[in-house]
Order: C-alpha cells, then sequence, then structure tokens
C-alpha cells in the first residue's frame, strides 16, 4: 500500500457521518489531534496482530469486550477499572477451563461513534436527527444537542488518553497480578456459578503457592503480575481516524493512532466505499463485522482488498446474525474463505442480532438468545472442521439492568431498576462471568470433538 494516503477516503462514497456545519472549527479540530500524540504505537499493534494470528490457529482465543459505546457523562476510574476487572475475571476462567491463552481486547478508549438504523428519530411528533456518539452530538432530544459539533472529537481524545493510561498502569502496575485473583470476584458472590467460580481460583492460587514453594516459575514471575490489554473500536469517523494516524518510522507503514484493532460495521462495509478504503492502508490489526446481507462476492473482495497479502492476524472476521439464524449464513461464509483460501480469525458477536424491545418499552437482550448464538457458532465451526477463535460481547463492570435472565434472572420488569445505556443494552458483570464459564465449556467441547474426528482420521 505504498501509494496509499490517508485522506484516500475522502474521495470515496461516505455513510454513517456526519454533516458538519461549521467547516472551520473542523479544520482547526482536525489540524489539532494531528498534532497530538498518537494513543498506540506500531509495536503494540504488531504485538496484537501475532496474538490474533495465534488465536486463528487455535492456540489462543480471543476475548474483546467493552461498552457500547462510550459517553462524556459516565466517565470514571471506577468504571474503567469495573470493566476491566471483569474482563480480567472471564479471561482467566477461559484460560483455566480452555487451556489456552486469551488475548484480552477492550471495546474502550475510542468506542464514542455509533451508527444508526435512520438518520433522524422521531419523539412525540418532533423529527430530529438521531444521536449518533458523544464524539459527534448529544443524546439530549433538543435540535442545538443534535447537532454535530467537531470540537467533541478533542474531547473524546482526552477521554482516550485517560482511560488507556489507566488500563495500561492496571495491566502493568500489580493490579492484574493473578496471586490477587481472589480479589477479582466483583460481587458474583451468589449461585452454582460463584460456587464454581471461587472454586477454580482456590485451585489456580493452590498451583501458584506450589510453583512459589517450589521455587518454579521465578523467570515468569513477571509474566503472572502483568497482562498485555489492547483497546479496539469501530472506525466510523473518519475525521478523526485520519487526524491521528501516523506514518510508522521502523516500517514506513501507516498506523491508525487510536486504537490498536478498528472495525468495519455491519452498515459500513461497502468494498467502493469510504470507511473499506481507509482501512485497507493501515497496518494494524481489522475487524470487519459479517451480518446477514453479508454476501460471498462482497466477502470475497473485502478480504482481497483489506488483507491482500493473507497475512494471519490482520483479518477478523466478526460474525453477527441472531439466534437461530447462524446456520443461515455462517456456512456459506466460511465456505468462501475456504474457496479464497484466506487466513482470518473467526468470532462471534452475539449480542447484535438479538436485540429486542421488552414488553415494558425498553431494549434488551435475552441471555439465552446471547448464550445460544454462541452454541450455534461453535456447532457450526465443528461441523465445518474450522476455527472458532474468539467472542465479542457488549458489557460493562457496572451492575447495570440491561439484559435479561443469567443467574440472577433479571426480567422485563427489572429493566427499569439500572438502565445505564446510551445506546444499546449490555451484559452486567454477572452476566459476563457466566457466558465466560459457558464458553469455556464450548471450547473444551470442541476441542475434544477435534479430537475425535483426528482419531477417525487416521
Amino acid at each position: 500500500m505504498s501509494d496509499w494516503q490517508k485522506t484516500d477516503w475522502r474521495q470515496k462514497p461516505r455513510v454513517q457521518m456526519p454533516e458538519y456545519i461549521d467547516q472551520g472549527t473542523l479544520l482547526k479540530v482536525e489540524g489539532q489531534l494531528s498534532k497530538y500524540p498518537p494513543l498506540v504505537f506500531a509495536g503494540e499493534a504488531r504485538n496484537l496482530k501475532a496474538k490474533l494470528a495465534a488465536a486463528s490457529r487455535g492456540e489462543a482465543f480471543l476475548l474483546q469486550g467493552g461498552d457500547c459505546a462510550e459517553s462524556f457523562d459516565q466517565f470514571t476510574a471506577d468504571g474503567i477499572r469495573d470493566t476491566f476487572k471483569v474482563l480480567l475475571q472471564m479471561a482467566m476462567v477461559l484460560t483455566f477451563g480452555a487451556k489456552v491463552p486469551v488475548v484480552k481486547l477492550g471495546r474502550m478508549a475510542g468506542q464514542f461513534a455509533k451508527p444508526r438504523s435512520a438518520p433522524t428519530e422521531v419523539q412525540n411528533g418532533v423529527e430530529l436527527p438521531s444521536y449518533r456518539g458523544d464524539i459527534i452530538n448529544e443524546l439530549a432530544f433538543t435540535p442545538e444537542a443534535r447537532i454535530p459539533d467537531p470540537k467533541k472529537m478533542l474531547q473524546a481524545y482526552t477521554q482516550s488518553a485517560a482511560t488507556l493510561n489507566l488500563l495500561r498502569a492496571f495491566s502493568t502496575g500489580g493490579y492484574a497480578d493473578m496471586h490477587q485473583v481472589h480479589s477479582w470476584t466483583l460481587g458474583f458472590t451468589e449461585g452454582e456459578k460463584a460456587t464454581q467460580y471461587r472454586q477454580m481460583a482456590q485451585r489456580i492460587n493452590d498451583a501458584l503457592d506450589f510453583m512459589s514453594a517450589a521455587g518454579i516459575g521465578s523467570d515468569t514471575a513477571q509474566e503472572l503480575r502483568t497482562v498485555d490489554f489492547f483497546i479496539s473500536h469501530e472506525a466510523l469517523l473518519l475525521e478523526y481516524e485520519e487526524a491521528l494516524t501516523r506514518l510508522d518510522s521502523t516500517s514506513g507503514k501507516w498506523l491508525a493512532g487510536s486504537g490498536h484493532l478498528i472495525w468495519i460495521g455491519d452498515r459500513t462495509r461497502q468494498p467502493d466505499g469510504a470507511h473499506v478504503e481507509f482501512c485497507k492502508g493501515v497496518q494494524n490489526p481489522i475487524g470487519l463485522k459479517c451480518g446477514p446481507s453479508t454476501s460471498v462476492e462482497d466477502l470475497k473482495v473485502l478480504m482481497e482488498k483489506l488483507n491482500p497479502q493473507n497475512e494471519a492476524g490482520r483479518l477478523t472476521l466478526i460474525a453477527r446474525f441472531g439466534a437461530g439464524s447462524v446456520g443461515d449464513h455462517l456456512p456459506r461464509l466460511i465456505n468462501a474463505v475456504k474457496e479464497e483460501g484466506a487466513n482470518v480469525l473467526w468470532t462471534c458477536d452475539a449480542m447484535h442480532g438479538n436485540t429486542i424491545k421488552s414488553s415494558t418499552g425498553y431494549k434488551t437482550r435475552p441471555f439465552d438468545s446471547v448464550l445460544r448464538e454462541v452454541r450455534e457458532f461453535f456447532a457450526i465451526h465443528s461441523s465445518e472442521g474450522t476455527i472458532p477463535g474468539g467472542v465479542h460481547f457488549e458489557m460493562t463492570g457496572q451492575d447495570v439492568t440491561e439484559c435479561t435472565g443469567g443467574v440472577r434472572e433479571v426480567t422485563e420488569e427489572d429493566l427499569s431498576d439500572r438502565y445505564h445505556t446510551a445506546c444499546d443494552p449490555r451484559l452486567n458483570a454477572s452476566q459476563s462471568l457466566e457466558l465466560a464459564f459457558l464458553v469455556a465449556e464450548e471450547l473444551v467441547m470442541h476441542r475434544e470433538s477435534q479430537k475425535r474426528q483426528s482419531a477417525v482420521s487416521l
């Protein structure tokens, strides 16, 4: 991509992006951002790419999770800590249960912009532009609040930098020490799964104590106290992405400095569109959402555009079909990948295809539907002989009531208690951890199925 320039997307059709009224302010903001330090660095992106390549071979597993859409007014250190803590819990359960390293990737420090199903919305007979995330406009239903404001990009950058600073401190400063596993329960203290978690935590502690007493692992002690934690978001607002894109002096390649991995949404994956044009030119790992409308032809074109060198770890296909529909779509896309001989990492977004409107008027996602889609995803990969390499969840460390079901049996009547999302419903801490146990079980069953198939073929 030596002839690619970070401005090339401006010549392509754009969708799901705001039309800024104040072009002068927009240019000023872009100029400011272009002088700011990047949030991430090329070596980190290459490290993530290597880990994703391992996941694509079944040698690791990707856990991607975090907020539906980060907000300015709910930004707190405690909120960051709690989400980070739940992701560590989930990763520990997956690692211990499935016996593979887990790649930890947050939907954090940049997940501000949201695509919308319609450009406008109507409330009480009044029609206004849709809310597109705090980086673009405001949630309040007033004409002034819904005007796209380019200065919000500066606030998004500042919050992302502060979030990433705290995440790096947590990752390397001792908070993620595996020896502190008992302190990671985060209120998940009741029910069968909680007992299972505490037993697992005790077994890990016993193993660590034995290693310490036997003098084993002194050279890997640092690895037990720290974790690699990466950030990701949907690359939706391309003015922001372009302004933070830098030329890496080591490799001579462009890097999207806004996040380690950026993804293209199901609504912005047009092969000749602006978002694909931008993402094809940066060296970061790229995610591509694949929904029911993804055609085999488009997928083949997109794989060639986004990963022309067929590099392992470069392209993650994020399947999002909805419970009961995975079998209608995933096999044909898997076959397309096989036909092209493409190196991809398959992950399951079990959230976006399972949003419903409850009887009480709230958008929600039934836990059972989320789990069903995960199970269908694993079952199809087992039957196709391919690798289910990861999961992608919208979740939070807060004790919210936004998704129904789970061990605490959140009902539709409970949704109004703590429904705090600015956009889509998220799994709470206990639902997230419960799901990790269930995903670990699926991983174990998948590996046992692979062993049986190998034995038969021999």
